[in-house]
This record gives structure tokens, C-alpha cells and sequence, in this order.
């Protein structure tokens, strides 16, 4: 339960995430600066600094456009996120306004040159509820003071319905005449003075929500609740202080407590199960210090805010603290958690001089880091920025779900108003009852939530894995599809070469040839070099191996230098070693050459390494029925060794990006469903055209945009576990479907007929929504670790 006053209507509070300007340093405790109220002008939101955290300029049409990504504090469903995407529409300078109700995530497009962020946010306010920064809104602090207030409201409504149930119980069970009047008056007004903090106080979110819908001329999900319980009140109210008057002598005190309570009991289980659904995502948003300790120019250290820093300056990062920017460690050594970029929470350790991440966190001692890129130039930040985008979007069952929403409530009141002109025709003494039962049992909240509830929780979990997803609308379309392509360099193999084998000559030990061409090879950066040179770090060849003098590289030739006795040692092609280009077949992957004084001395075979897991990845897609598909741009030999290697289906290579767009669209005029699996800059057209996509790795940034999910750890396998899991969360998302339109189908004859109490409507209506959560946060586990072709068939 979010509710817009648990600080004031608008404005922001002094939780960490804000500077004070005064100083130029973070504030985290909020000693500077009082919260802020409907009187404050919100420049703070307009200090350029501030807003760097949650704004981005984008050219859009040939015109320069500021997109701001805020929480909104204080809905909860999806007529909430209505009222603020209305509210902010028809600003002059607003492009575009989208609100997800799961998350309360807004994407604004807003023109600078025409309007403020503060103007907006005062807009919004108007409307009852708060424009936050993330950082601020998922503060500790902001999150503790919602959440105590929840819990007072929460037990106001629920001590209160035990005491009046209490009070209740005798004319329920005494018998005509056991009990005199005066007693059953006495019971009346204990029970209606134990109604009035129910109703003034633990209902506020109800009546507050009503209220700013009304006055927008719009019908919200808490409108049919509070009229039944203005309505009960009002109603058991006047049957108490006048019996004999018209409105009978029925009161209506314990029904009215007690689906407050399981309203509100409702809504406190259902925030914090999704928080829970979107954790993940927040927590690896918000990994970044607020704070950090920057060295001064005589060497001490002061904490200024991470907004403070520039790039070259040096920081000292405590054990436990994440890395502030992208960075060069200036210690000896530091152990590190890269979980967020890799999936794999194995710690990693650093040398001095290695490059560290921002949002990774330090395990050890204090390190010593020098800036290198800080903010939006992080890739921290082109992260986070696949996840907003993620947690921003609704899917097109969500937003079919909103649309049915709207007008379901205008007929939701309508059937309780003819209900009640039914029943007080029959008996007039059911017929308030039998309204107020119809008003709350049919809130379509569960609708609203059932899609996007499940695809966040998936999109957490796959965030813990290091696997991103950058529109939740993919798990629909991966789910469906029967066919998978994958592009072949960087994707099923490596980026980089690996040693084969080796030729030698008559008298030549592997050993010592590897060692020689190992010390060549490590004055290059080629990738034929640093396939040789990591083989003979592998071999342990480094320590005593050959000197060499005098090495130096020959642009598209090798490396050259002299041995011990001064005598020329060569590493690279064919013709530079004094051998004929055509003396030995052409290797798969290349095949380089090491050359002496005598001669010829060895060669070197070379092939692209395919991925370990990424056999294991297309026999379970084989056995699942899916087709597997390689293309690819390489020489059809280099393509067929790789493909049979992995043990794809269909093999397609000389591909020119083109082709490879045509061969797409052709499959898919077939009826074909398909994902891309790539990585290079020339797999944008085809991820853009396919299915779904993926970008694998540490993929070209048109790749990266291009695609409905980043795999950061390189892992094959990963696709299949993504599939696994999109699988699992569709048959959620129309379990969830299918539980809301059944449960209104059974509970609202119920009501009509008389036969569901207002107190079970409540029960009812908290206790749908609460199911949808608790059946999304399943998928919250992540996907499971089975690595066979089971794992694909147990899900489809």
C-alpha cells in the first residue's frame, strides 16, 4: 500500500540522493533542508546536477529532448498510473508520459525549452501524489516511513475489527429476548465509536484515492470502495442513532471493520510482495555509493558526494563499498564482486593497474582508485539504462488488461446501484448490504496485475544471473517461437583464437618451439599472438623461457627478433618464415609459422574456441523440438567446423549482412518463429527483424540496442534458461488471467444473490489480488539449473 501522504503531497524529502547546493556535498542525514510542501518552488529537481541522475537528453525527429525516468509515490493499480500519464498529457513541452503501475515508474519526455521538471512535478502533486528520484524513493528511510504507516493503519483497522466483532457476537448468537434493548444499544455505540478511526483514519487511502479520481472527472479503483464504505457507515450510523427510523435497525459495523482490514492487510502483503517482484531490478539499480572519500592534494581524504567527482581524481573505496566509477586500481591488489556485469558471484581479484567497474563492490581492504568514467559513460550505467527501460515498459497484455479496466468499474457501479434497487424491492433490509458486497468484490486490481506482476518477477530473477532484459513484451514472443539462429564468431565461439595444434620439425620439441614462439608473441596484441602467447602461458612456458632481443612486429607479416647466439627467430605467415603460401592446407582457423637460422621450425594451427557450454545449449534446444540454425559471414569450411562442433542443424556462411536480413525474413514468411543469437555490429539489422533477440557478451553497443536481452556472462546456455523461463512465466501470466475473470465470474453472482457478506467482498478482492503476487513471485526464483533438454519439455 503506497498512499501520497505519508510525506506531504509533493515535493521532495531530505533522504539520501539529494545535495545540499549550499555546500556542494551530500547530505544524507537531511540536516540541511526541511521536506519539502506544496509552497516550495522544487529547484532541486532543476539543479543540473541532480538531474543528471535521472535525465538523459535524446534527439528525437531532429530535435533535442529531455527523457526523465521518476517514481511516483502513492498509487498502487493501474487507474493510479492513468491519473498521472492525464495529468501530465496536456502540459505544453510534455512529448510523452508512460507510468508502469507495477514498478511506479514514469518515462517523461519533456521539452527543456518549454517547461521544468519542477512545473511537472508540481502538476503531478496536484493530483495527490510525488515525483522521486529512484535513488531517494528507494531509500531506506523512505521505505521505513511507508511501511510504518501501512502497519499503523493496518493495526488501527484490525484491533478495531476485533473489538467490534466482539461487541457483535451477542446478536448474532442470543436468542429473541435474552438480551434487553438497552444492552443491545450499548453494544451499537461501543461498536460505532470503534468504527469512526476505521473509517477516519485506516480508510484514508481509500477515501484520498476516490477524491483525486472524482475531481478529475475519472472512475479509479477506489471509488466503488469507498462508497461501500461510506455507504456501511453512514447506513449503520443512522440505524444507530435512530432504530425506529427508515433505515431499519440493521448496522453493518463488523462487516465495515473488517474488509477495511482485509483491504488494507491486502495491500501491505501485496507492496511488499512487489517490492520482492521488482527487488532485483531496484537493487541493481541502486548499487552505486551516495558518498565516497576523494584524496586532496596533500593526501588526506574528505567524503563528498559521488556527483562531486571528476575524472582523474583518486578515491579510496572501503571493503564492502561499491566502486563509485569505472576506474584503475592504484593498489597492489583488490578482490572484487563483478556479479552485475557476469552473473557469477565468484569473487575476482585485481592487479594493480587493472581496470574495475563501477557497481562492482570491493571484498577486501581499502582500495585506491583513479576515474575514469564516471556517470552515463559507465557501464554501470548502459546497464541500468536496459533495466529502466525494462521496468518502464508495459507489456500488450498489460495494457489490454488497463484498457478492459476502466469501463469494468463504471459497470462495477452500475450493477451495485441496480442491485440495490433490486433488493429493496425484496428486502429492503439486505439491499444496502448486497450493494456494498457488489462494489468491492468485483475492484479489477488482479486483472490489472496479473501481467506485469509475473514479468518482473522474471526480470529480477534473470538480473541476478547477469541476464538484462530490455523489453518485458519478449517473454510472450520467446515463448512462442520454434526456431533459434545463432551468428558464429563471438557467439558460439569465443572473440579471440585458440592453439589446435602443432607441426615441427625433425628434432624439435613442442616445448621449446611453444616457448620461442611464446616470447615473440608477447610483443603483439594480435589475435594470432595472444592465441600463441596464452598457450604458452597455459603450458607454463613463461618462466625459463628463450631469450629474445630485438623484438619487433611487422605489420601483416609477424614478429621478428634474435636468439641468444644473435641469430633471427621469426613468427607469422608463411611467406615471412621463407615458406611456399601453399605448403601446408589451410586450417580452419589459420595457421601461423616459426622460422630459425636452419629454417622452417614449427607450426601453429589455430581455431576459434567454441564456447564450453555451447553444445550443451543446442543439444537441449535439439531435444526440445527447437530448430538450430548457424549464420554466419566466415568461409563455409570455418562455419561447418564450428556448426558440427556444437551440433546445429542447418549451417548457412558467406553471409553478407544483407543475406543474412533475407534469409531472416524468408524463414519467418514461412511461418517460422525465431531468435537471434549475435553479437557484432552486423547482427543489428537481424535482431532487429527477428522474433526476439539476443546480444551475447559484451556485444557491439547496435547489438546491445537492438536486442530483447543482454547475456553479460557469454553464456550460450543462457538462451535456454531464458527460453525456460519466459515459458514459465506465460503459463503464470495466464494462470493469473484465468484466476481474476474466474474469481469475478463466481464472486459477483455471489454478491447479487445475497450471499457473499460485505466483510467476505473484502476478503475476496484483498485475497485476488494477493494470490496474483504471491503466484508471480514463483518465478522470482530464477531459472533453474538443469542443463538438459528436460528443463525445455517440463516448461513448454
Amino acid at each position: 500500500m503506497h498512499e501520497a501522504t505519508t510525506a506531504p503531497p509533493v515535493g521532495l524529502s531530505t533522504n539520501p540522493g539529494f545535495s545540499d547546493r549550499s555546500t556542494g556535498d551530500s547530505d544524507p542525514f537531511g540536516t540541511h533542508r526541511g521536506p519539502l510542501n506544496v509552497t516550495d518552488d522544487f529547484s532541486v529537481l532543476d539543479d543540473p546536477i541532480e538531474q543528471s541522475e535521472f535525465t538523459q537528453t535524446r534527439e528525437i525527429d531532429g530535435q533535442s529532448v529531455a527523457e526523465s525516468v521518476l517514481m511516483v509515490q502513492g498509487m498502487y493499480c493501474a487507474a493510479c498510473a492513468d491519473t498521472v500519464e492525464c495529468a501530465l498529457q496536456d502540459i505544453p513541452g510534455v512529448r510523452s508520459a508512460k507510468v508502469h503501475a507495477a514498478t511506479r515508474r514514469l518515462t517523461l519526455q519533456w521539452d527543456p525549452q518549454s517547461t521544468r521538471i519542477s512545473s511537472l512535478a508540481q502538476a503531478v502533486g496536484r493530483t495527490g501524489y510525488r515525483l522521486l528520484p529512484m535513488q531517494q524513493a528507494l531509500s531506506i528511510s523512505e521505505r521505513l516511513k511507508e511501511t510504518r504507516l501501512a502497519l499503523w493503519r493496518l493495526f488501527v483497522a484490525g484491533f478495531c475489527a476485533m473489538q467490534v466483532m466482539m461487541y457483535a457476537w451477542p446478536a448474532y448468537v442470543a436468542e429473541p429476548g435474552e438480551m434487553s434493548a438497552d444492552i443491545e444499544q450499548l453494544l451499537r455505540w461501543a461498536s460505532w465509536v470503534l468504527s469512526v478511526p476505521v473509517v477516519t483514519f485506516a480508510s484514508g487511502p481509500f477515501f484520498r484515492g476516490a477524491w483525486r479520481d472524482l475531481r478529475l472527472g475519472r472512475v479509479g479503483m477506489d471509488t466503488p470502495v469507498t462508497i461501500g464504505i461510506l455507504v456501511s457507515f453512514a447506513a449503520s450510523t443512522a440505524a444507530t442513532f435512530d432504530p425506529s427510523g427508515p433505515w431499519g435497525h440493521d448496522v453493518w459495523f463488523d462487516s465495515l471493520t473488517m474488509f477495511v482490514f482485509f483491504l488494507l492487510g491486502g495491500r501491505y502483503l501485496e507492496l511488499k510482495a512487489r517490492d520482492r517482484t521488482a527487488g532485483a531490478l531496484d537493487a541493481l539499480m541502486n548499487r552505486l555509493p551516495e558518498v565516497c572519500e576523494r584524496r586532496k592534494a596533500d593526501g588526506a581524504f574528505e567524503s563528498v558526494s559521488v556527483r562531486r567527482l571528476a575524472v582523474g581524481e583518486v578515491v579510496r573505496v572501503h571493503a564492502g563499498q561499491a566502486f563509485p566509477g569505472d576506474g584503475r586500481l592504484l593498489s597492489d591488489s583488490a578482490t572484487v564482486d563483478e556479479a552485475l556485469l557476469t552473473g557469477e558471484s565468484h569473487p575476482l581479484t585485481r592487479r594493480l593497474g587493472d581496470e574495475v567497474v563501477a557497481g562492482s563492490y570491493n571484498l577486501g581492504g581499502p582500495a585506491l582508485v583513479e576515474v575514469l568514467r564516471l556517470g552515463r559513460d559507465t557501464r554501470f550505467a548502459q546497464i541500468v539504462a536496459l533495466m529502466e527501460k525494462a521496468s518502464t515498459e508495459k507489456p500488450r497484455l498489460a495494457v489490454l488488461a488497463d484498457r478492459i479496466a476502466a469501463p469494468f468499474l463504471v459497470l462495477v457501479l452500475v450493477a451495485a446501484a441496480l442491485a440495490a434497487w433490486y433488493w429493496w424491492h425484496i428486502d429492503h433490509s439486505k439491499a444496502l448490504a448486497v450493494a456494498v458486497a457488489v462494489l468491492i468484490v468485483t475492484c479489477p486490481c488482479a486483472l490489472s496485475l496479473a501481467t506485469p506482476a509475473a514479468m518482473l518477477s522474471s526480470a529480477g530473477a534473470l538480473a541476478r544471473r547477469g541476464i538484462l532484459v530490455r523489453r518485458l513484451q519478449a517473454f510472450e514472443a520467446l515463448a512462442g517461437i520454434d526456431t533459434v539462429v545463432f551468428d558464429k564468431t563471438g557467439t558460439l565461439t569465443h572473440d579471440r583464437l585458440s592453439l589446435a595444434g602443432v607441426s615441427l620439425r625433425s628434432g624439435v620439441e613442442r616445448r621449446d618451439a611453444l616457448a620461442l614462439a611464446g616470447v615473440l608473441a608477447q610483443g603483439s596484441l594480435h589475435p594470432v599472438s595472444r592465441a600463441i602467447a596464452q598457450a604458452a602461458e597455459l603450458d607454463d612456458l613463461v618462466d625459463g623461457a628463450p631469450v629474445v632481443t630485438g623484438v619487433k612486429e611487422l605489420a601483416g607479416q609477424g614478429m621478428q627478433g634474435l636468439d641468444a647466439e644473435g641469430l633471427p627467430v621469426r613468427l607469422g605467415s608463411a611467406d615471412f618464415c621463407g615458406l611456399a603460401s601453399d605448403a601446408q592446407p589451410q586450417a580452419p582457423g589459420g595457421r601461423v609459422h616459426l622460422s630459425d637460422a636452419k629454417g622452417w621450425m614449427a607450426s601453429f594451427e589455430l581455431r576459434e574456441g567454441v564456447r564450453e557450454d555451447a553444445a550443451l545449449a543446442v543439444a537441449a534446444l535439439n531435444g526440445a523440438g527447437i530448430r538450430t540454425w548457424l549464420l554466419s559471414g566466415d568461409r563455409l569450411e570455418a562455419a561447418r567446423d564450428v556448426g558440427n562442433a556444437v551440433g546445429v542443424q542447418e549451417v548457412l556462411a558467406g553471409a553478407s549482412p544483407e543475406q543474412k536480413l533475407k534469409q531472416v525474413e524468408a524463414m519467418q514468411g514461412r511461418g517460422v518463429r525465431l531468435a537471434m543469437v549475435g553479437d557484432g555490429l552486423n547482427d543489428g539489422p537481424v535482431l532487429a527483424r527477428a522474433d526476439t533477440s539476443f546480444a551475447i557478451g559484451h556485444a557491439a553497443p547496435l547489438a546491445q540496442a537492438q536486442s530483447d536481452f543482454v547475456l553479460q556472462a557469454g553464456k550460450v546456455m543462457d538462451v535456454v534458461l531464458t527460453l525456460q523461463q519466459s515459458r514459465l512465466t506465460m503459463r503464470v501470466v495466464r494462470q493469473n488471467l484465468v484466476w481474476a475473470a474466474v474469481y469475478n465470474l463466481v464472486s459477483v453472482p455471489l454478491a447479487l444473490v445475497g450471499w457473499m457478506p460485505p466483510w467476505l467482498a473484502g476478503l475476496g478482492m484483498a485475497g485476488s489480488s494477493l494470490l496474483v503476487i504471491l503466484n508471480a513471485l514463483r518465478l522470482a526464483v530464477g531459472p533453474a539449473q538443469r542443463q538438459d533438454a528436460d528443463v525445455l519439455h517440463a516448461s513448454s
